[in-house]
């Protein structure tokens, strides 16, 4: 007859279980709070009890997949049973008072002095210059860098970042905490995710400026390295909304090479002269179509974007560069359509060669203060 197995003991279930990340929060569950009991049987059945959020946590699977997966790593581990109940209201009240403090009020994390979050708003002077592809293809290239980032998508009227990223669940509310889906290794949240179906949006300044601020305060983002906001074209409510709420905020200017657009998107950019913003760059996106033969066909004509960053370099006394210009291709499209960024779906291809040097290029400095006003006096001595 052999021996008896040595089982674990309940601390090394405990210690097991410090690889258990909350899906939406990206912390351990032993850290918020959320392991409940854990029982060790000597037949080698490990039961462990976990608080879900809320009740309807729609990623409750995966905590028990897991769970499962960590525990049934140790020795002597049987099986693995878990058991999910749902945080009381006091629970989650300590959870959000450790997680965003004890403000009476949300604040908005980004726009602290301390905060090492770089938040670029991609804007443009008009629409259909693909200004949503460039954004999501961005914060992909960024997040396969090793980075954490976010998306905010603040074009209320004509919202399409959660389909082009993927993103199909609904964000979770915990107390006063809106927790963002994830699609690619990003964050997002959107005013798509609230509305039925796809229904239009009838808003005006002041619940546009209150919709961005709720995005900004009470959505949970963590600590991010960086946070896009794909902005509505133009130079309205919002973007001079995003001036007022992150005054630290830097200008990505997406235009096309035709002069006309590029005309409309240096006045996007020059908005940034008013609201004391930084410009960070521009990009001109569908520069050439590739033929089949390797010839270049430059259907919306050339030199927009260099034209704009020449101007904006004028307009803002330093120079804002052209960090790079994305040849047309219907792949960014037909990805965008089905959820899975060209970056990732077609790394070879050009644009996503282009679009991740952009990436690069605007990721270097991302935990950094360069660019940031600094509230800095003579010490008098």
């Amino acid at each position: 007859m052999t021996s008896t197995q040595q089982i674990p003991s309940v601390e090394d279930v405990r210690a097991a279980l410090k690889d258990v990340h909350d899906p939406e929060i990206r912390k351990p569950i032993t850290e918020l709070g959320m392991v409940k009991d854990v029982a060790v049987g000597s037949d080698g059945v490990v039961s462990v009890a976990v608080y879900l959020t809320v009740a309807g946590c729609p990623l409750k699977d995966t905590i028990t997949k897991d769970t499962k997966a960590a525990v049934g790593k140790l020795p002597g581990v049987r099986e693995v049973r878990v058991e999910l109940d749902v945080m009381s209201d006091e629970q989650r009240t300590e959870l959000r008072k450790q997680l965003r403090g004890d403000a009476a009020e949300p604040v908005i994390p980004f726009a602290q002095p301390g905060s090492m979050t770089r938040v670029y708003c991609v804007a443009s002077g008009k629409g259909g210059v693909g200004k949503s592809s460039v954004t999501v293809n961005l914060a992909v290239a960024m997040a396969q860098r090793g980075l954490s980032v976010g998306v905010v998508d603040a074009d209320i009227y004509g919202h399409s970042v959660p389909r082009m990223l993927g993103a199909r669940e609904k964000p979770t509310k915990v107390e006063q905490m809106i927790m963002p889906p994830q699609a690619h290794g990003v964050k997002v949240i959107s005013i798509g995710m609230f509305t039925p179906g796809n229904t239009p949006v009838v808003w005006r300044g002041p619940m546009l400026h209150r919709a961005l601020q709720q995005f900004l305060a009470d959505v949970f983002w963590g600590d991010l390295d960086i946070l896009l906001l794909d902005l509505p074209p133009g130079t309205g409510d919002i973007a001079i909304s995003v001036a007022q709420l992150i005054p630290n905020a830097e200008i990505l200017v997406v235009t096309t090479p035709q002069q006309a657009a590029a005309e409309v998107a240096e006045r996007a950019g020059a908005i940034a002269m008013q609201t004391r913003q930084r410009v960070a760059g521009v990009i001109e996106n569908m520069s050439w179509l590739e033929t089949p033969s390797g010839e270049r066909m430059e259907i919306f004509g050339s030199g927009g974007g260099r034209t704009v960053a020449d101007s904006l370099s004028k307009s803002v006394g330093s120079e804002v560069p052209l960090l790079g210009q994305v040849p047309l291709d219907p792949r960014l499209r037909e990805q965008g359509d089905a959820g899975t960024p060209l970056v990732l779906a077609e790394p070879e291809a050009p644009a996503s060669e282009v679009l991740r040097d952009v990436a690069k290029k605007l990721s270097v400095r991302a935990r950094g203060l360069a660019g940031k006003m600094l509230n800095l006096s003579p010490s008098g001595r």
